[in-house]
Order: C-alpha cells, then sequence, then structure tokens
C-alpha cells in the first residue's frame, strides 16, 4: 500500500493537477531533455490534497539516474505546498546532470523599448481586438563561473519578498557527492546576483539547502568537508543576508521542519538516526535510531493533542517493524508509545490528516489499517474478494479516503474506490484505472483532482488494452467522457464528433517538476484547465496536441506548451515543449481565447524551467536555461507589471456557473458560480482576489447518492444507472462486526450519500432505514498469534501471545486459554482490551496453545504450536572424502545440541540447486560420475540454521590399507572433526614424504570415536590410464608397507609421546585391501570363484567392506552378476563381490 506505501510506490494521480511545483526553490530540464523518469514518490499523490511529498528525495534520485554528459537544473519551490513541509519540510534536493566548460558572460540588460527579437528583452506583439501594445521587461543574468555545476536549486521566497537564492552544484554521479558548489542571491525579484562567499578563504561545499515553510526568511544550508569527515550547518534568518555556521556531530540525510513552530527541526541520518532540535538547528539531541526513512511525521494540528508529537516507524531488536510516537524533547525506550500492536510492513506507516495508515502481512496474506483522528486501528473493509495485491492511497481531502486498488486479477490498472468518513468501509468508483510499473517499483495512477473545483477528477481507464479519458463533477458518482472542442485555435473544424470520437489526455507528472506536466491546474484559477492529449477513439501515445478549457471541460481550444500562471492565471505563459533552443514566449491575457508572443530573450536558449513567485499571485516570473551545455546558467527576468498599471475593482469582473457536460448546475448539492477578469479589463487580481462568488444549495437528486458498502451499480458509465445492488458475499440485514448487544443498529437500503455534498430536502435514498436491535452473535474468526511472528522461541525466551476476534459478541464472552505446559486460565473482554499474554517456556519440546471463545451463541477456537528449541550450536558433515562410483555411500550431519526437536535437514548434491529435505540426520545416495562433487548440508531448527560442505572424491578404482596408532593418541583424541583432519594430514605429509609417493594420491581419513583408528586411500595417479592391472604390479602399496612395518611413520605429541602409525592388526595376520567398486572377472578358460562378503551397514556411518587375503586382489566393475549375487548387492545389506583367478586361489588356499 502506498499508504501504507509499498516500497517506492508513486501514483500517476496529480501528475498534472499541479506538477510538484518547485517551490520557489526550484529546478528544471533543460532541453533536449533526458529520458523520461519517475519521481520516486513513497505513496500515491493527489495535485491536491494528496500525501505531501518531499521533492528533496525526489530530485536526488533523478540526480542518480542520470548520466554525466546532459543537462539538467531542478529548480526547488519554497511554498509550503510544494514540499511535504507543507507538513514538515525543507526545500527538495537536487537536480542533476552534467556539463563541461566555463563561461566568462556576465550580467546583461535590455528594456522594453527594445525592437522585438532584437534585444534581451521586447513588448510582445499586440493581442486580438487591436488592443494596445503588451509593455514586458525582460532582464538576463548569467551565473558567472559556474558552466561546470550540474545541479541548481533555486528558492524565491514570495510573500512581497523580492529575494531570490540559487545554489549551483557539481555532482559527481560516480563518486556520489558534491564536489563544488556557489550561493548566489538576488534582493531585486532576479534582475542582478551576488555570489555570497560563506568562509572567507575557505572554499565551502554546501549539499543542500532547507526553507522553513512557516517564515521563509528562516534558511539552513548543509555544507560537508572534501574528505567527508565532518558536516556543518549554516543557518540564516535574514533570507541569507548573513549566515551563521553550527557544526554537527552526523551526516544529514534530509531535514523536517515543523509545520508551525519555525524553530523546530528534525534531522533524518544516512544511519537511520533522528535528531531533533528547538533552536533551529544550533543544538541537537538524539531522538531514536533504526528509523525508517521518508516515514517519519509531525503532530497534525487540530488532529494530534501534542504540537510536538512525532510518528515514527521504527525496526525493533528482533529485525521486525512498529509504529511508535514520541515527544521531540523526550524519547526514550521508556516514554515512547507503541501505537499498534504487533508489527507492521516495512515502510507502510503513513500519517495523513486525519488519517494513519499501515499493512501487515502473514501467510502471504496483507491487511490493511487505518486509525480515524487517533482513535484505535481498524481493518480497512474492501469488497470481500478484492483480495488486493496493492494499495495506494490517493486522497485524504474532505473527511473521506480515495484508494486505488490492484485486485487479485490485475496486472496494469488498477480499481478506484472511496471510503466514509472513518476511512473504514470502501465503496467502488470507477474499475481498470490504468497504471504504469517504474523503476524501483515505484507505480504511476493515472487519477488526477482537478484543483480550484472540489469534487472534479479525471481519470484514465484501460479496457481491452484501449485507454480513454473520463471526467466526474461529483467525486466519482458518476464518469462521462470528454467532450471534444468544436474548432481549434485556428478556427477549423476539428471533426470529433460523439460517440465514436472524444478528448483524451495524458494524466501524468513532467519529468522536471519545474514546468507543467501534462494536465496543468491551480486552486486560484478555478476552471482553468490545460493538459497534453489527442482526439479521437482513444489516448495514443507520444501525442501530445494542448487543449485549454476556462470552464471546467466545457470548451476546449488547442494549443501546445509548457504552462505557468501568474495573477491567479489573468495571465497565461506559455513556452514550447521542444529540444531545440528558443527566445519566443507566448501569453494569453483572456484565458487561452487569444494568444501573443514575447521576445525574452536575444538569443535562443535552451529552456530548462519556469518560475513565479510562491501562490501564482505576481506578475514577474523567471525562465531558466543555458545557451548550450558548456555554457553558464541564464536566468531570465520576465516583468509583466507595466502592462497592468493599477488593481482589479468589481466592475471589472465576471461571473460564470459551474455546470457538468450535462449541463446541470447542481452540482455536490450546490449551483456555484465563480467570477473572472473581463476580457476588456486591464488590471492586477492581487493577493486578495478570490474567485468563488456565490453558491446555492440544491435539494437532493438519486445523483447526490452513491452505493454503499457492499453494494455495487450495473452500470458506473451512465448517470441514469442509479440502482444499486448488494454483492452476493454481503448480506444487508446482517449485523455489523461490532454489534454489541443491547445496542442497535441500522441496515443500509444499499445508499449513502456523498460525502461532502451538501443538498438539503427532496429525494433521500437512505429515508427507509430499518432500526434492529443487536443480538447475542457466536465469536467468529478467533486468531492467537505471537508478537514477531515466529513460532519457534528459545527456551527462557519471553513470549507474547495476541488474541483477535473478527466477529463476534467481545462483551459477554469468555476466552479459555491453555498454553500447553499445564498454564490455564479463563479471562474476559480479552480481544477488547488488546491485552497480550505473556508467557515463557523453560524445556525444550512442542506445545499445543488453545483458545476457546465461548458465549451462549456459541463458540470459536484457535490453536497454535510453539516450538521451543536450543539454538543449534555446531554442525558437522562426516562423509568418507573417497568414494566408489555407483556404491551407496551415508552423508552424516553431526549436531550439537545432539537431540534437538524438528531439525529438519536440506541436502545439495554437485551443482543442484534443488535440494533434498529429510528429518533424518543423514543422507544414503549414489554418485555415477567419477569426479570431484560438492556435497553440502543445512540443519534448520527454528530460527537457526548451520551449513556445512564436504567434497567428495569419486574414483573407478582405488585402495584402502587401514592404520592404527599407539595408545597415547587416544589420551589426548577429543573426537571433533577439526581434530581428526589434523591428524590426516600429518600422516599423508610424513609418508608421502618417506616413500617419495606424491601427497595427492594419498589420503588419510581419521574415524570417530576410540580407540583411534584411520583409513589410509591410494589413489590412482591423475596421469595413469584406467586399465585392469594387477594390484601386485602396484610398487607403491608395497612401498608404503615397508614404511609403516618398519615403524618409519611416527609424529610427537603433547606430554612427550611419540605416536606410531603402523598397519592395523588382523586375526589371520592378513593384509587388509579394499575397493569401493564391485566386480566379476569374465575369463572363459578360467574357473570363477565369486566370494560373497555380507556386512551390516550402520545408520548414519560409512562402513568399508573389509577382506583379509595374503595376495592384494584385484577391484574391477561387476559385470554378469547371478541372480542370487545381484540380489544380495540389492539388499538390505551391501555385498563385495571378488574375482580371484585360479593361481591367486591356489596361494589363498595353500595359506
Amino acid at each position: 500500500m502506498a499508504a501504507p506505501p509499498r516500497p517506492g510506490a508513486q501514483p500517476r494521480s496529480g501528475s498534472g493537477s499541479d506538477p510538484p511545483q518547485p517551490p520557489p526553490s526550484a529546478a528544471v530540464s533543460p532541453s533536449p531533455p533526458p529520458p523520461r523518469l519517475s519521481l520516486p514518490l513513497r505513496r500515491a499523490t493527489m495535485a491536491h490534497g494528496g500525501p505531501r511529498v518531499s521533492l528533496a528525495a525526489t530530485a536526488t534520485a533523478v540526480a542518480s539516474r542520470l548520466p554525466l554528459p546532459p543537462l539538467l537544473l531542478l529548480l526547488l519551490l519554497g511554498s509550503a505546498a510544494a514540499l511535504r513541509c507543507a507538513e514538515p519540510c525543507g526545500p527538495p534536493g537536487p537536480a542533476a546532470a552534467a556539463r563541461g566548460a566555463r563561461s566568462t558572460a556576465g550580467g546583461r540588460r535590455s528594456t522594453a523599448g527594445e525592437a522585438a527579437g532584437g534585444g534581451r528583452s521586447g513588448r510582445a506583439s499586440p493581442p486580438a481586438g487591436g488592443r494596445e501594445r503588451v509593455a514586458l521587461l525582460s532582464t538576463s543574468f548569467v551565473l558567472k563561473g559556474d558552466a561546470a555545476h550540474n545541479q541548481a536549486m533555486v528558492h524565491w521566497t514570495g510573500e512581497n519578498s523580492s529575494v531570490i537564492l540559487i545554489l549551483t552544484k557539481y555532482y559527481h554521479t560516480d563518486m556520489g557527492k558534491v564536489l563544488e558548489s556557489s550561493l548566489w542571491r538576488s534582493s531585486d525579484f532576479g534582475t542582478l546576483y551576488t555570489k555570497l562567499n560563506l568562509q572567507p578563504g575557505i572554499a565551502t561545499v554546501i549539499d543542500n539547502f532547507y526553507i522553513c515553510p512557516t517564515n521563509k526568511k528562516k534558511i539552513i544550508l548543509v555544507s560537508s568537508s572534501h574528505n567527508d569527515r565532518d558536516q556543518s550547518l549554516f543557518i540564516s534568518t535574514d533570507e541569507g543576508a548573513t549566515f551563521q555556521k553550527q557544526p554537527i556531530t552526523f551526516f544529514v540525510e534530509t531535514l523536517l521542519f515543523h509545520p508551525k513552530e519555525e524553530d523546530k527541526v528534525l534531522a533524518y541520518t544516512k544511519e537511520g538516526k533522528v535528531y531533533a532540535s528547538i533552536d533551529l538547528g544550533k543544538k541537537w539531541t538524539l531522538l531514536q535510531e533504526r528509523v525508517s526513512k521518508d516515514h517519519i511525521f509531525w503532530a497534525v494540528a487540530g488532529v494530534d493533542g501534542d504540537p510536538d508529537l512525532v510518528h515514527m516507524e521504527i525496526q525493533d531488536s528482533s529485525g521486525g517493524y512498529r509504529y511508535i510516537t514520541c515527544q521531540m524533547q523526550n524519547c526514550s525506550d521508556k516514554t515512547m508509545t507503541v501505537q499498534f500492536a504487533g508489527s507492521t510492513d516495512r515502510d507502510s506507516l503513513t500519517v495523513q490528516d486525519d488519517y494513519i495508515f499501515l499493512q501487515t502481512t502473514s501467510a502471504n496474506r496483507t491487511k490493511y489499517y487505518v486509525s480515524y483522528r487517533r482513535n484505535g486501528f481498524v481493518q480497512m473493509k474492501l469488497p470481500k474478494y478484492a483480495l488486493p495485491k496493492d494499495l495506494q492511497i490517493i486522497s485524504t481531502d474532505e473527511n473521506q479516503v480515495f484508494v486505488a486498488v490492484q485486485e487479485w486479477y490485475q496486472t496494469d490498472t488498477y480499481n478506484l474506490y472511496q471510503s466514509d468518513p472513518q476511512g473504514v468501509y470502501y465503496s467502488i468508483l470507477l474499475e481498470n484505472v490504468r497504471s504504469t510499473k517504474q523503476p524501483e517499483e515505484n507505480v504511476l495512477i493515472d487519477i488526477l483532482e482537478v484543483r480550484g473545483v472540489k469534487g472534479v477528477f479525471l481519470a484514465n481507464q484501460k479496457i481491452d488494452g484501449k485507454v480513454t479519458t473520463l471526467i466526474t463533477y461529483n467525486k466519482g458518482r458518476d464518469w462521462d467522457f470528454l467532450n471534444p472542442p468544436d474548432i481549434d485555435m485556428n478556427g477549423k473544424p476539428t471533426n470529433c464528433k460523439p460517440p465514436d470520437c472524444y478528448l483524451h489526455l495524458h494524466l501524468r507528472w513532467a519529468d522536471n517538476p519545474y514546468v507543467s506536466g501534462t494536465v496543468h491546474t491551480k486552486d486560484t484559477a478555478p476552471g482553468l484547465i490545460m493538459g497534453a492529449g489527442n482526439l479521437g477513439s482513444q489516448l495514443v501515445e507520444y501525442k501530445e496536441e494542448m487543449y485549454i478549457t476556462s470552464d471546467c471541460g466545457n470548451t476546449v481550444f488547442e494549443e501546445e506548451h509548457h504552462i505557468l500562471y501568474l495573477d491567479h492565471g489573468g495571465v497565461i505563459v506559455a513556452i514550447k515543449d521542444t529540444s531545440i533552443p528558443l527566445k519566443i514566449l507566448k501569453f494569453s491575457i483572456d484565458e487561452g481565447q487569444t494568444w501573443s508572443t514575447h521576445n525574452f530573450t536575444s538569443t535562443s536558449v535552451f529552456v530548462d524551467g519556469l518560475l513565479s513567485e510562491p501562490g501564482d499571485e505576481t506578475l514577474v516570473m523567471t525562465v531558466f536555461g543555458h545557451i548550450s551545455y558548456r555554457s553558464d546558467w541564464e536566468l531570465v527576468k520576465v516583468d509583466f507589471r507595466p502592462s497592468f498599471p493599477r488593481e482589479c475593482t468589481d466592475d471589472d469582473y465576471e461571473s460564470w456557473d459551474l455546470t457538468n457536460l450535462q449541463g446541470d448546475r447542481c452540482i455536490m448539492g450546490q449551483q456555484r458560480s465563480f467570477r473572472k477578469r473581463k476580457i476588456s479589463s486591464w488590471c492586477i487580481k492581487g493577493r486578495s482576489f478570490t474567485s468563488a462568488l456565490t453558491s446555492k444549495v440544491c435539494e437532493c437528486t438519486s445523483s447526490d447518492f452513491l452505493c454503499d458498502y457492499g453494494f455495487e451499480r450495473s452500470a458506473p458509465l451512465k448517470s441514469q444507472s442509479s440502482k444499486c445492488f448488494a454483492d452476493f458475499w454481503f448480506n444487508p440485514e446482517a449485523p455489523p462486526e461490532d454489534c454489541v448487544l443491547g445496542q442497535a443498529y441500522t441496515s443500509s437500503t444499499g445508499y449513502r450519500k456523498v460525502v461532502s455534498n451538501v443538498c438539503e430536502g427532496g429525494i433521500d435514498l437512505q429515508q427507509n432505514l430499518a432500526q434492529h436491535m443487536c443480538p447475542l452473535i457466536a465469536p467468529k474468526g478467533l486468531q492467537i498469534s505471537i508478537r514477531g511472528e515466529s513460532l519457534a522461541v528459545k527456551p527462557g525466551e519471553d513470549i507474547t501471545f495476541i488474541v483477535r476476534q473478527e466477529q463476534g459478541d467481545i462483551l459477554n464472552t469468555k476466552y479459555q486459554v491453555d498454553l500447553g505446559d499445564g498454564f490455564k486460565a479463563i479471562y474476559v473482554n480479552l480481544t477488547m482490551t488488546g491485552e497480550p499474554i505473556r508467557h515463557r517456556y523453560e524445556n525444550p519440546g512442542i506445545y499445543r496453545v488453545l483458545v476457546k471463545a465461548e458465549n451462549v451463541a456459541g463458540h470459536d477456537e484457535a490453536v497454535v504450536f510453539i516450538q521451543v528449541n536450543p539454538p543449534l550450536q555446531a554442525l558437522n558433515l562426516e562423509v568418507v572424502p573417497v568414494i566408489g562410483r555407483n556404491q551407496e555411500v551415508n552423508l552424516t550431519a553431526i549436531i550439537l545440541p545432539k537431540n534437538p526437536n524438528l531439525t529438519v535437514f536440506y541436502w545439495w548434491i554437485g551443482n543442484n540447486l534443488q535440494p533434498l529435505l529429510t528429518l533424518d540426520n543423514f543422507l544414503v545416495t549414489k554418485f555415477a560420475v567419477t569426479g570431484d562433487v560438492r556435497v553440502t548440508v543445512q540443519a534448520s531448527c527454528g530460527n537457526s540454521m548451520l551449513q556445512d560442505s564436504k567434497v567428495v572424491h569419486v574414483f573407478d578404482h582405488f585402495h584402502v590399507l587401514p592404520l592404527k596408532f599407539t595408545k597415547h593418541l587416544d589420551m589426548y583424541n577429543p573426537d571433533i572433526p577439526e581434530w581428526r583432519e589434523d591428524i590426516g594430514r600429518v600422516v599423508t605429509r610424513l609418508l608421502a614424504k618417506e616413500t617419495n609417493i606424491p601427497e595427492e594420491t594419498l589420503m588419510t581419513v581419521v574415524k570417530p570415536g576410540l580407540p583411534t583408528t584411520a583409513d589410509l586411500h591410494v589413489l590412482l595417479p591423475a596421469n595413469q590410464p584406467k586399465r585392469k592391472r594387477s594390484v601386485t604390479s602396484d610398487k607403491r602399496i608395497a612401498t608404503i608397507k615397508q614404511a609403516l612395518n618398519a615403524h618409519n611413520i611416527s609424529f610427537f605429541l603433547r606430554g612427550g609421546y611419540w605416536v606410531l602409525v603402523t598397519l592395523a592388526d588382523s586375526d589371520s595376520g592378513m593384509d587388509m585391501i579394499g575397493s569401493m567398486t564391485m566386480c566379476v572377472a569374465q575369463r572363459t578358460s578360467i574357473t570363477k570363484l565369486f566370494l560373497l562378503v555380507q556386512f551390516r551397514k550402520l545408520p548414519g556411518r560409512n562402513v568399508y567392506a573389509q577382506m583379509h587375503n595374503e595376495k592384494e586382489q584385484e577391484m574391477t566393475s561387476p559385470v554378469n552378476h547371478s541372480e542370487d549375487t545381484q540380489n544380495i548387492i540389492q539388499g538390505n545389506h551391501s555385498g563385495v563381490v571378488l574375482s580371484i583367478n585360479s593361481r591367486e586361489m591356489h596361494s589363498y588356499l595353500v595359506s
């Protein structure tokens, strides 16, 4: 859920209504623009009323993705509306891109008297109607010496201030840091700029700056040293005229100003810590650690009682995430409050207006919770079988919640839902709203709130691959297509007639937050909408003609440009969206009916963005750009004030009435009239202008009601289809889940009044509501869980059981609890109080925990099994390192503690990615191919998991000689794998040195247990051809025996003992020879003798086939087995079949 957002969710909502309007700190994207990038917002955003979005994170993310050569300037707005500073905040962060050489140009100024196109400024061409020429003043200034800087942040204080601050910097993408920066200041609306020197004689690198939203004169700069060893803040209280340096002991990632109190600031660090300051950053105290980025929220005025309250999502010691609150001046573990019982999903906490959202996921099912005006959390009620894969918060305006839900069957669309005032019960408004998946899990959703007129939304619906644009005037109750214009701006017919042709608009943010995006609306200019799109049967990608309406969608004109509104829309400025340099802008003073042109500069520039004073209430704007990629930043100030000599009076305005596409004036229960400036009036609307004129309440009609929770309309797009039908899963007569015995409830008629609709009288679709008394309801949906979600714990570990009940009576229900170890208790009101049950199991085992809820109406049970296991301490894989091909072998895992409960073993053989699972600690397997095979085992018990891995050498031929040691070795045998491996390596090394046999062909394996014994494996040399040979010809065996019998192999042991290594004794006095292959030699002229040696296979251990013989016998692959022999080999015992020729048999019988 975007709120709770998924990591990185960003809907397309609000994309056009107002692009994340640069705070008069701003940034723009030069032409040609870089590839389109999504702004990495954390949750779905509407242009108005949506979540507060921090542009700091947005701009930084854009910067990190761009290659160095392109140029991108992002200008950061200082207005509260643009920042999450609208609550708490600072300016958006840097923008990105890079360029090279330096320029030496300085400031330039030209006057309105210059000829059009001949200088840095010129008068506009005369508007229609023979009106006198518009006098515009353009002034250009170049930021000298900053050509190498590839990022810029701009802050226009606004509110009758003439101060503009610009921070330019060189951000090195590969290093991920700012290497150079310059800070410029203008005190005359951008005519002239002065470079500030914060520390005379010292090069100062500024990473970012932040503006207080309640007092924009207060500014904090964040500065880093070149070696990144320390950071400092530069603090100003006079709009950047002076700065005071303040060293800090942490590294700031972002600052968050208090939304009401100007000196209170929160700092989030790269280590996830949050610091607090109450004196504008002079002193800091640690507030909390392990805090999730972008999930820190100041108290909401009028909702939170304590203005110093901070909402945070933190990671607890167990790795889970919790929602906590605490005071900014006292936030210890003892004073913080955990607001939600149990863990939450990471990055899911969102605090917005009256609501708090979060989500939890367990058993692959996600539940979404909401708290209204800080009451307890309640699960959000979507249609029963919506089964959401994702949920994005769109808007929380006017005491209700809009959410976009991607249901189980959807891939690239979402369904739009609207809630009741508490944000609990949701009804569907529109299905299949188009969505686009962006990098880093961001989601763009095509839904846009039109600013300036409440209740108006635009949405792009995608059905069968066809995208069409719809509009609603009553908060989604009714939707209809956009009417196309009859003629274009040149008076030519468009030849677009419904129902085969409509107007369709792209609803998305601009990549550059300092251009208008594809749809542009303003609170200060109701009814005025400009958008990019096309005429036709559906929306066409990459076809973006510009359309404008001045009466909220009823009349549309065609044009194409980026847009900026001045003086409440009294002046509309348009600059062409193109990748080539420009010197001409267009403007309209009659709401887009006619357009004039103005040469704002004599030299064409790549336009990076447009910026006006916050609030769009003045007639001064700035064009940001550059002449070439190797030139300095250029800023052109365009002043429309000379064209408007006076302020408007009442006589300068005329009224217009808001109607929907059917011509109905009653919208949202009232008739609304607005005023706009007459085309013939040349005056300034000014700061005190208000557009709303009159409103009249209407009588209620069926269109003022929408379907209640559990009901749907049969044809949502047809206004005449007003009847709501209950879904199959919903019983309107059933009491609500929270119905309490003795209280009354009202069954739904299937309708509820649209929130914020003010109609009175007339039709009331809720008037026949039936009252019922709440019956005693049997408990249902009883659940028991453990805080932390893990059902495996350690002995003595504290456990917190949480019992929940989805339906049924609570006050009159008893809860019997049996924790499985003898503890039993009876509780009353257990699920209502939310009081957890704390317990501790001292002994390992499996415990069955039972909770039974019972009242007169019925009962319900919940069971959970708790595994109490000591954590695994050690794991060792024991396997004979040399194995015969196709011979069964036991792989054994030795674990400590030796007898844990329910340990699962995962076995990986070779490169197989699919493990074999066993509950036993051994696995019997075969190796069909010779070579080295890696065997890996993982043992999992509760929350602990260990791994060990060994390499097994698989051969067709090898010899085994049993070894023994003098008894002193047993005294110091700890019987651990490392010790046995060391002894084996020593013996192998000594034998190789004594016999001159290559060490890589010898391998000594010391066996577990006492007495200490070992097997010496004699392997064929790597270059030895594989052919049948008589073992008597292998001189290596004789040489090894001679060295061992001569007592030449010994090593020193602690205590002053020498340990002697010899051949193991045998009862018959014969040598022990082994082979892991079984064979029958075929010789037609020689009598064959088959000797079967049977032995018992011990579970978990390898047992070598042993045979006493005076002669060393040859082992070859078995062929032509008799039936009895085959049965023995494949039976419950292992067998070795030896082939002995007649001469060797004679020697054997004689001996």
